[in-house]
């Protein structure tokens, strides 16, 4: 039987960077010693009042069909929320409730790319993005950051790749996978462009509540920016909430509208318990979500130092996310390779940085996802496997 070209489109590389996630979980059920640091998936119970929200509204009744857009109450916790940490004016009118906010980046691709558009993404990129934009036939323009410059996009480098074609500017900040972030001017810079070229500005800011360094700048306060910017954030990480699906995006009354009528085809609304519990998660003061920042800080800071002056090793310091770059060039190993090693011969899973772009390659990214204990002791293990190498290639 046939399949549609849009299989093709979904397809690659992007899907097949969690192949090495797999094996560690089947390793692990097998029942041999293996630390998962290779999904984000915080290792945080979601906060108690959160969880007990969606109880009492499950009791009362709350089953049905709820509005396809998000229920009020969440829409106005989400634009004040917003508000109140961005600056930017917003009512619950310029709020569409979906699936997360990986759902919420494919919805917005859908309504602002046509076939043949493209898109300028700083690269190396998380790993569906390119699936994502490919699904509505536009084209993914990669900008490489490196390293050596932090993982921060230069507005040069995008106005350089900036053509007829193109139709929209996604970036992440703090980013995924190396967790650093857009000082103001850069996003200033970044705005001009948009606005001289008639460009979307595709903002996803799912980190922006686990930023240690600096200062948060959502682009949509930004003058002459909130009509052509859409926000997406979500629970998942801020919140420990990553498999209860809740994400937004922050927009124009218009394209809030046109991400309406797709939902209407295709979620047809986001549970009402789960929206009830949202509220919560966005309006009660919960001092467990302090606590979770302030581990994962520490947990950032416990890396960088484990992993300090170890042979073939270089730790990037983010600022921001749940996640450590770490250099592995030395070692002599691509980052796919060095990965299954460490899975295989000392039950580390870590993913390979080449599965987020080529700007990447020769990096690991670890997830800062386990307690203080096994993080170091996986810290241990990954610059034993280092050494081994490093002492490898000294004998020749």
């Amino acid at each position: 039987m046939r399949f549609s070209a849009l299989t093709q489109r979904i397809a690659g590389d992007g899907a097949a960077a969690w192949d090495i996630h797999y094996r560690a979980l089947d390793l692990q059920a097998q029942g041999q010693d293996i630390l998962l640091l290779s999904v984000g998936d915080p290792d945080f119970d979601t906060p108690a009042p959160i969880v007990q929200a969606a109880v009492d509204s499950l009791h009362n009744g709350h089953t049905h069909y709820s509005d396809v857009r998000g229920k009020l109450a969440l829409r106005q916790a989400i634009a004040g929320r917003h508000q109140q940490r961005s600056g930017q004016p917003v009512d619950a009118d310029q709020v569409t409730v979906l699936a997360g906010a990986q759902c919420a980046l494919f919805c917005v691709a859908q309504c602002v790319l046509n076939p043949g558009d493209e898109v300028i993404v700083a690269e190396p990129m998380y790993v569906t993005y390119e699936a994502v934009f490919g699904a509505c036939g536009a084209t993914v323009v990669p900008v490489p950051v490196r390293s050596e410059n932090g993982f921060r996009v230069c507005p040069e480098d995008v106005a350089a790749r900036i053509t007829p074609r193109t139709r929209a500017l996604a970036l992440n900040s703090p980013h995924n996978p190396s967790g650093a972030s857009l000082p103001r001017s850069t996003w200033e810079a970044l705005a001009e462009l948009c606005i001289a070229h008639d460009l979307w500005l595709i903002s996803d800011e799912v980190y922006s509540e686990l930023l240690y360094e600096g200062e948060h700048i959502s682009p949509g306060s930004l003058p002459g920016m909130a009509e052509r910017t859409a926000t997406l954030n979500s629970l998942s990480k801020s919140h420990a909430m990553t498999g209860w699906r809740v994400g937004w995006v922050v927009g124009s009354t218009a394209l809030a509208t046109h991400l309406e009528n797709l939902a209407l085809c295709m979620l047809y609304g986001s549970p009402d318990f789960i929206q009830d519990a949202a509220v919560v998660a966005l309006e009660q003061p919960l001092p467990a979500l302090v606590a979770m920042r302030d581990a994962y800080r520490q947990r950032r800071d416990l890396v960088c130092e484990c992993l300090a002056d170890n042979p073939g090793l270089k730790a990037l310091k983010p600022d921001g996310g749940m996640f450590v770059m770490v250099d592995i060039r030395e070692t002599g190993l691509s980052a796919q390779d060095f990965s299954n090693r460490l899975l295989d011969r000392h039950g580390v899973s870590v993913l390979a940085g080449e599965a987020f772009g080529p700007s990447a390659a020769g990096h690991i990214r670890l997830g800062l996802v386990l307690g203080d204990e096994p993080l170091r002791d996986a810290c241990q293990r990954i610059a034993r496997c280092a050494a081994e190498l490093m002492e490898a290639e000294a004998r020749g």
